[in-house]
């Protein structure tokens, strides 16, 4: 079997992230100090190996899919009674390596509009940065309303999400105008506030607007490790470090199924994915909403 440069790429950060990861419990366990981690990560009922899970089970949907990371967190932390600040924050600390990884082979693979990516990054810094702060003074003081706004909006994605699954090709059409200012600004400061978006958003208007397939979602790509990136950093500054259990599991989980998720996209029957994961975003959105609520 022929491995693409793709693929390649992310084993490789794969190999490279795993002997890491090696090194360090390894050294932990010579210093005798392992059993203090495995006391820590079973802290808060074993949240990390469930945050593995969850970025694991993500990062094979947004690698088949195109988009989805953020949504299916946003929406499982939300559903766990995670404060949206910590919600949002801890998604983007954790995004901030896979996306980097994500851009690196897009890079290698020349998949990137260096105009694309300037026209779409700098409004998107600035809207993430709008979002981050809003949703650190929103989420800490009216965080029952905040956590309403955030599930009805993953609700709208999920629902976004369903539909896709029943959409007919269309034919390529001359390429449309898009405010790449506004879209920016807009998507930046929505995947801040609301822990994801970007994707549904930004690169699904770019296709659909025609622009080149390949050169909208690495373009994309690189501008969202931009704005993750900002925002992982303001969180920082608004926050500090918080629920690292949360953040390091979706971070292991994600980095574990990059590598592998290129190839599972030819091998996984997309339009039952977009069925299973739409209906699973709805359902975990509603009952969030209603213990909001009620």
């Amino acid at each position: 079997m022929v491995i693409s440069r793709k693929v390649q790429i992310r084993l490789n950060v794969f190999f490279v992230t795993l002997a890491v990861l090696f090194i360090a419990v390894f050294s932990m366990y010579e210093m005798g100090y392992l059993d203090e981690l495995l006391t820590i990560l079973a802290k808060d009922n074993y949240i990390f190996y469930w945050m593995m899970l969850v970025g694991f089970l993500a990062e094979i949907v947004a690698g088949s899919m195109g988009m989805g990371y953020g949504v299916i967190c946003t929406t499982t932390l939300l559903f766990l009674n995670i404060p949206p600040h910590i919600v949002s924050a801890s998604i983007h600390s954790a995004e901030s390596f896979t996306t980097a990884a994500g851009s690196i082979s897009h890079i290698k693979l020349k998949n990137v509009s260096k105009s694309l990516v300037k026209r779409l990054a700098i409004p998107a810094v600035i809207g993430a940065i709008m979002g981050a702060v809003s949703l650190t003074y929103l989420g800490e003081y009216y965080a029952k309303i905040t956590k309403t706004i955030i599930a009805f909006y993953t609700l709208y994605l999920g629902i976004q999400i369903l539909s896709n699954a029943f959409k007919k090709k269309q034919d390529k059409k001359l390429k449309r105008k898009t405010n790449l200012t506004r879209l920016g600004v807009i998507g930046g400061f929505i995947d801040s506030f609301a822990g994801g978006g970007w994707g549904p958003l930004v690169t699904g208007t770019l296709i659909k607007n025609s622009f080149t397939p390949r050169f909208a979602v690495g373009s994309s790509t690189v501008a969202k490790f931009i704005l993750t990136l900002t925002a992982a950093i303001t969180f920082i500054f608004t926050l500090g470090i918080q629920h690292w259990n949360i953040i390091l599991g979706l971070l292991i989980g994600g980095i574990v199924t990059a590598p592998f998720s290129a190839m599972l996209t030819a091998k996984l029957p997309v339009k039952s994915m977009f069925i299973v994961i739409g209906l699973l975003v709805i359902v975990m959105s509603s009952i969030t909403i209603y213990k909001s609520v009620f």
